[in-house]
This record gives C-alpha cells, structure tokens and sequence, in this order.
C-alpha cells in the first residue's frame, strides 16, 4: 500500500503529502529534539551496563556467591559450620594501619588479610606475576606482603625493600595491580596492603575492641540460582540475627549500585531539563510552519474541512517529523554507551558488555513524544481555531486569540503525565519531585517576566533616536522573539548557575569552614589501656594542641521498632544507616556538636539502654521518642528506647556519632578510643608530617588519618563529579542555542520584511543593525538577569535547605551567566539579521 493510499484516513494522506514540502524549516526541531533524547537514552544506557556489569561480575567482586561480614569478632565454631557444608568458605580481615619504612616514612594502608583459599573466584593482578601463595607466605622469617603503587610511592620503597605494619616486619614482593573483590570492600582512606592471615598475629593489630572487619565468603558446591536460593533461607535468619551483614552475588555493591542509580536519575533529570527547553523550540518551529501554511489552511477550510480535519492533518505531520527525530536520538542514545566503553572502559574496575537498553530507550521515547506533543498542542489549535478571514487577512497574530477549552484540558494532561513519567521512573521520588517543581518554577517565572518585560517596553517613553525606538518596539510587538529568547535562554543559564553555585558553596566548605574548624589528626583503635600514655605523648610531642577522645565500638542495626532492618522502608536519604555497621559510642553528657532537639539527656543512673539518635536520619527511618533500636555489637543483641533526639553539625568533621548510647548500656564491653588532635593555630604540613611519623614510630597499632589529605581526596571526588554534571548541564545550553536561533528562524520573514521597508524609507543597514542589536543586548541582558537570580535562589535551596551548609554566592558564574547571554544573543541575532538585512527588496514590494 502506498503513502498516499486512498485507504489511508483523509488527514494522514494529507500529513504525507504536507511532508514533501517540509524538509526545510524543521532542522531546529529534529535538533531539540534529537539532543534531548540521546542525552536521556544515553544516560539511562550507560547507567544500565554499568549495573548490568555489576550484576554479571557479581560473584566476582564479592569474592563468592554469598558473603557475611561482621566486625570486631570472628565467626564461631557453630557459625562456620552452618555455612562449611553448603561449599568452601573462605575469610579476609580488613582494617586500617599505619605502614612504615625504617628510614621513618609512614602512610595510611588500608590492610587485607586473606587466608590460603584468596581468591576463591577471579584472578589477582601482581607486578611481577606470581601465585598469590607465593607473594605472601613467611620466608626466612619474614612475611610478604603486595602492596598498591599508590602505597609504594607514599613510602618511597620499591619490590624487595621492607616495611613495618604494627610489630611485624614485612617484604614486599609484588606491586599489586588489581583484585577481583575490590569493590565489595567500598572505598578507604589509605591504599591496600595485602597480607596472609598467618601474619596478621605478628603484627599485634588485633586487640579487644579492634575495629578489624572479618568477611567470609562463600562459594557453592552447586552455584544454581535453586541452590543459592535454598542456603540463603537455611542461614540468613540466623547469620542476620548475630550481627553479619548479609550479601548475595546478586548485590554484590548495594552501596555502588545505589549511587550509580542517583548519579544517573540526576544526570537524566538534567537531560530531562535540556528536552524542556527544547520543547519551546518545538513550539517555535510548528507556530513557523503553520504561518507558513496559512493559505493552505485557508483553502481546506473553504473547500470544507473541519476544524479536526486541520489539527489531525498537521498533528500527523509534526508527530511523523517528531518520530523521525525521536529515532535518530534513539540511535545516537543507544551507541554511547559503545562510545563511552571504549573511551574510558579501562579506568571502570570491572569488563563492562554494553548492549541496547530497551527500557532506558522506550522511557527516552516516552519523553521525547511527550514534550513534542505538549508543545505542538498549543501552536495547532490556534491553527484550527482560527477563521478563514483571519487566515487570509492576516497571520500569527490572529490565529493566538483564544484556545477552547478540550485543547488546554489536553495540554494539562500531557504534562501532568510528563510528571507522573518522570516520578515513575526515578528511584527518590522526592528528590525527583523537588527537581521538577523547580524546573516548573522557572519555566512559569521565566514566562512572567517575559510578558512584564513585553509590558514595560509598549509603557516605556518613546527614545529620541530612531534606532533605539526601533529596538523597544521590536520587544513587545506581535510575534517579538522576547518569550524565545527568554524562555530558552533563562532555563538552560538558570540550571547552570545554580549547578555553578552549588558547586562553589561546597568548594568553599571543604576549603574554609570545614578546614578552618576540622582538628589536624583522627587516631583510631587506640586501646583504651593505653589512653593515658597515648595522651602523654601527644602532649609531650604537640604542646598546646586540643585532644579530645570518646569511647568507640561498631554496631549494626538488625531491627527498627522490632522490624528487622531488611524490612524497613527508609527515605532514601535515611537508608545508609541500616546498610552496614556504624561507630557508636556512649556519653554520660551531649557530645560536642550536638543539640538535643527532642526528650531529655539521661542522668547516668539509668540501668536500661537507653539511646540518644539524629534527629533527621531518625525521621527518615520513621523513628521518634520511645522507640526501639536493636543493634549487634560484639555478637550481642542490644535493644535500646530512644530517649532523646539531636540535631548533628556533621559537617564540622568533630567526634560524633549517629547513636550514642547512655554509659550503662556497654558496660564491660572491650571498647577502644576514637580520639581528635588540633593545633590551636591550624597546624602546618611539616608539623603534621613530624607528628604523623612519630606516631606511628611510638604507637604503631593505633591508626593516624592526616584530615588535609582526606579533605584533599574529597576535593578531587566533588571536582569529577562536578565535571561530569556541567558538561550534562551544557547539553541545556547548546539546546537554548538552537531554540534561540529557530526563534530567529521563525521571524526571518518579518524581520525581512520590516528590514526592506524601512530601507526604503531610507533607513541604512548600519542603523537598521544597530536597532536590532540593542534588541538582542536588551533581552540578554535582562534574560541573563533573571536567570542568575532564579539559578541563586535554587541553589541557596538545595544548599541551605538539603545539604545543611552555608551558602556561598560566587560572583563569577553569576556574571559569566550575564556575558555568556549577551554574546549568545547577540552573535546568534546578528547572524540571523544579516540574511534578513541581505534579502533582495523586489520579492517583497511586489507582493505589496
């Protein structure tokens, strides 16, 4: 059948004979389109392989089919023998220590300790190749050790030479290049060190209260879905309930898989925000092809065709253009991922497979025909409204007097549904929501001040000059490129403003108040009978610096209100409390930094367990005043009522905890210290690096974390990270470009026919120029405005209200904002305003 089959309905044989003359004219919207949709099926699928690669390596990266990990103990005898028969289990020790040469350099390792069975699934990387058995057995009384480049640049030692870890003297025999569990251990503050278990003992790391995290893996006779199925019910209640967190190869790294999952659903909203300000274009580029069209709109109707007739008619045409540019962003989304693997596939720590995402195309789709239609609506039903006179007489201008009422309903619908799409599809519905009210915001405010500026420009005194009265009129007449160009370039600067000022307010906490106030040095496992010499030292070696210490244990939450944790339902932000163990600790008094918010402080003669929670993570896991918390600590079920709540200045980097329980609760449990140093002045890095070597020379078990380099480490995280969301963010950019000059587009024709006029009256091209660059430097200007303001305002939200930091307004990307709209409109104007400038006057005043 043919596309111009007479069995085809009337307005689709229309739509396809309309599509022969509507090549031109439709660039600007496939673009708009075309990029918004790659950007969102792009993400969605690079996302998808990433987790895909999760999943697949799962048994790898958690070293087994199933994995049970519990701090400060080792399993039991009984314990080790419920999971021995289903297959061989195999263990690792992870903890921090403090890694030394003799000449007395010393540096943070984060030290793996593995048994003869390591590893039981994958292959670790040595430099030289060798059997991990080899690396690390005794010879000639000394252990070995591999050790990462990182660490061995830090020391300054190479393979051969020898280091001290607490009191044992270990060889390095092999740079280490790569391990096959090294995800499921998440990421530490120091650079791996891996030993044999058999050489842990020598070491004297492992004392009571020791904050050593004990991992078994385990790995199936028969690793069937069935069979893994069959053991995980037999022992997770049991293994639950005594403290270990539980892991299957199926979840090898909730943690990472989380994130990626909040990366991409952010990163998509961004992509979501680029198809939005495209939208407009959408708009511009239909309202431009049915003015083009007004006679033949005209002549169908007088030949008879109802006003249906002409919305499905050109309702057709648009949806088959859009479904075409629909599928080239489908194409261009779905090949990223390839792209993307091979450009950085070697830095992701595990062989990524990337393949056509369907789900992540079709939700791009859905978006894509969504916004399409949203803004076709409008433009097609003032086509269809408007009378045959109107048609002939005049043009765009008639055809926006009024919209019936099933139209606006239409319209509301569509985006009620973009909504619902759009929290359907993203895993924090909140955050989701917050995002697109905001982004809805400043669509509205954008709007607004688009007509306030239309407004103030017909009130606005009459300039002297010809040239500046010509450019006020431009602003507020019929068909002015004021909303365009407003509304395009507003939303897409507004984001990166707010992206930008974000970004500032937390470089500046990281690099003032948060340096300023956090102290020098945390010392971690110092044991609690050796306090007094440990602060003796400290005092002997900083005189005057600030030492403070608290009691510290680990413990994991197993039930909330007598649920257990796996069956809580947190608030997303909430649900890193019940993942893994945390530090706790007890105080008879409110620790530093923290304000009771709800109940009371206990006395100290309490007898039951009672404890004092964060007040926000609290309500996010439903919790309040009288409830119970069970947490495992040492193999011990503890149930605790909440007797009061407090509000925690985390951000201060001071001792707190998100549990501190009243003195009694842990009473006799071996516990060690978590203890702060600060030097009254700040501290200087030839002080700290004399501290840092003598503590580890004098106290070798006890681990030192040096806060500048952590801070330094979180700085070149908040940099990538940041990279990675600005480049999304130009997507918004590049696209508020094309709609500005598809609105440029849009009104050639009457800018050429204003331009021949007033030439023939005798206006010169350079003053006809200049009116029209005052145009554009206006709405620029005041476009650049707004959108700085409405970008500061979001990001002093999300700031103040959702990161709980000061904010900071950094002048540079406010006034960048102000430049980058000025010459953005400015060179995309006066581009467009040449051709129409250039135009030949006899083929307009012959149709005069």
């Amino acid at each position: 059948m043919s596309l111009a089959s007479p069995r085809l309905p009337v307005p689709l044989r229309l739509a396809l004979r309309e599509l022969r003359g509507a090549r031109r004219g439709f660039g600007i919207f496939l673009g708009c389109l075309v990029l918004g949709v790659a950007a969102i099926a792009g993400i969605g699928s690079f996302a998808g392989a990433l987790t895909q690669g999760l999943e697949r390596e799962g048994r790898a990266i958690l070293g087994g089919d199933a994995g049970f990990s519990v701090v400060q103990r080792e399993m039991t005898v009984e314990e080790r023998a419920s999971l021995d028969r289903h297959g061989t289990l195999g263990s690792v020790a992870l903890l921090r220590a403090m890694a030394r040469t003799e000449a007395g350099d010393a540096s943070l390792a984060e030290l793996k300790a593995v048994d003869g069975t390591y590893p039981l699934v994958g292959t670790v990387g040595l430099d030289p190749p060798m059997p991990v058995a080899d690396a690390l057995k005794e010879k000639n009384g000394v252990f070995g050790a591999a050790a990462d480049p990182v660490l061995l640049g830090r020391l300054g030692v190479k393979t051969g030479d020898r280091i001290r870890v607490g009191d044992a003297t270990l060889e390095i025999r092999a740079a280490l290049a790569s391990e096959p569990d090294k995800l499921s251990s998440g990421v530490g503050l120091g650079a791996r060190l891996l030993i044999s278990q058999a050489a842990l003992p020598a070491t004297g790391l492992i004392q009571p209260g020791s904050l050593v995290r004990w991992s078994y893996r385990l790995l199936l006779d028969n690793p069937a879905p069935e069979n893994l199925k069959a053991a995980m019910e037999e022992v997770r209640e049991p293994m639950g309930r005594a403290g270990f967190e539980v892991r299957t190869r199926d979840g090898a790294t909730p943690q990472l898989a989380r994130n990626v999952g909040r990366i991409s659903q952010f990163l998509t909203l961004v992509a979501l925000t680029a198809l939005l300000v495209g939208g407009v274009g959408v708009a511009n580029a239909v309202s431009s092809h049915l003015a083009g069209k007004l006679e033949v709109i005209a002549t169908l109707k007088a030949v008879g065709a109802t006003r249906r007739d002409v919305f499905l008619t050109y309702g057709a045409e648009i949806g088959l253009i859009a479904a075409f540019g629909i599928v080239l962003g489908l194409m261009l989304g779905a090949a990223l991922p390839f792209a993307a693997t091979a450009a950085i596939g070697a830095l992701v720590p595990f062989p990524l497979d990337p393949k056509i995402d369907g789900a992540a195309l079709a939700r791009a789709a859905l978006y894509g025909l969504v916004v399409a239609a949203v803004f076709s609506v409008i433009p097609l039903a003032r086509a269809q409204e408007a009378r045959v006179s109107a048609l002939f007489r005049d043009g765009i201008g008639e055809m926006r007097r009024r919209i019936s009422l099933p139209y606006l309903l239409l319209v509301g619908g569509l985006g009620a549904a973009l909504v619902v799409l759009a929290l359907f599809t993203s895993d924090d519905k909140r955050a989701a929501a917050i995002f697109l009210a905001a982004a809805a915001a400043v669509f509205v405010l954008l709007r607004l001040v688009a007509s306030g500026l239309m407004a103030l420009a017909r009130r606005a005194p009459r300039p002297r000059g010809a040239a500046a009265r010509l450019a006020l009129g431009n602003i507020h007449r019929p068909g002015a490129l004021t909303p365009s160009v407003v509304l395009s370039l507003g939303l897409g600067l507004s984001l990166l403003v707010g992206i930008s000022l974000v970004d500032a307010s937390l470089n500046r906490e990281l690099n003032g108040p948060v340096r300023e106030s956090a102290p020098s040095f945390f010392f971690v496992d110092v044991p609690n009978s050796e306090e007094a010499e440990f602060r003796a030292f400290l005092a002997e070696q900083a005189p005057g610096a600030v030492v403070k210490s608290v009691p510290m244990l680990r413990g994991r939450i197993t039930h909330v209100k007598d649920i257990p944790a796996e069956e809580v339902k947190p608030r997303p932000d909430a649900a890193w409390v019940l993942q893994s163990d945390r530090g706790i600790s007890s105080s008879a008094t409110v620790p530093e930094g923290s304000t009771v918010v709800a109940g009371t402080w206990w006395t100290g003669d309490e007898t039951e367990p009672l404890v004092s929670f964060d007040s926000e993570l609290a309500a996010g896991l439903g919790l309040k005043l009288g409830d119970t918390v069970t947490v495992s600590v040492l193999g011990r079920s503890v149930t605790a009522r909440i007797a009061n709540l407090r509000q925690v200045k985390w951000e201060r980097l001071g001792i707190n905890f998100v549990m501190v329980f009243s003195p009694a609760t842990f009473a006799g449990a071996p516990y060690t210290v978590l203890a702060t140093l600060a030097f009254p002045d700040g501290g200087d890095t030839a002080r700290e690096i004399a501290l840092l070597k003598a503590m580890a020379a004098r106290f070798p078990a006890i681990t030192t974390v040096r806060v500048k380099e952590t801070l330094e480490e979180a700085q070149r995280m908040l940099d990538n990270l940041s990279l990675g969301i600005r480049a999304a963010s130009l997507v918004t950019l590049i696209t508020s470009v094309l709609v500005l000059a598809g609105a440029l587009a849009a009104g050639r024709e009457r800018r050429i026919y204003d331009a021949v006029i007033l030439k023939t009256l005798g206006a010169t091209r350079g003053r006809l120029t200049l009116a029209y660059g005052l145009e554009y430097a206006g709405l620029g200007l005041a476009t650049a405005i707004v959108a700085a303001a409405a970008g500061t305002a979001a990001a002093w939200g999300v700031v103040t209200q959702v990161m709980d930091i000061p904010f900071t307004f950094a002048p540079l990307p406010a006034f960048g904002a102000v430049a980058v709209a000025l010459a953005v409109t400015l060179v995309v104007g006066l581009l467009g305003t040449l051709r129409a400038l250039s135009a030949p006057p006899a083929r307009v005043l012959r149709h005069l």
